[in-house]
């Protein structure tokens, strides 16, 4: 399984911002923290990226209303979608000033 991820990591886009600007942009650290995510380390997952596991609540709860219909799942979506954002732009602001 490690080789399957080692070739992953060969294929990951680069950042235009930041090979054009010099500076991360608000997505930077997502392919990264999915490579550990994937490999079982999820506090690195965490620290890489925190905005990845309301992401991918988000993404199941999605899945899981196409087959059964939920009541109210219109304010959940928009719920989990404020929390991806904020976790995100927390996340950003933190590596501008904080690093």
């Amino acid at each position: 399984m490690f080789l399957l991820i080692k070739s992953i990591e060969d294929y990951m886009l680069p950042c235009v911002i930041k090979e054009h600007f010099g500076f991360d942009c608000i997505g930077c650290g997502l392919q990264r923290s999915a490579v550990f995510f994937i490999n079982g380390q999820f506090l690195d997952a965490f620290l890489m990226y925190p905005a990845l596991y309301p992401m991918l609540l988000f993404f199941v709860f999605l899945i899981f209303d196409m087959f059964k219909k939920i009541e109210h799942s219109e304010k959940i979506k928009l719920g989990l979608a404020s929390l991806i954002l904020i976790a995100a732009v927390t996340n950003y602001i933190l590596k501008l000033f904080v690093n």
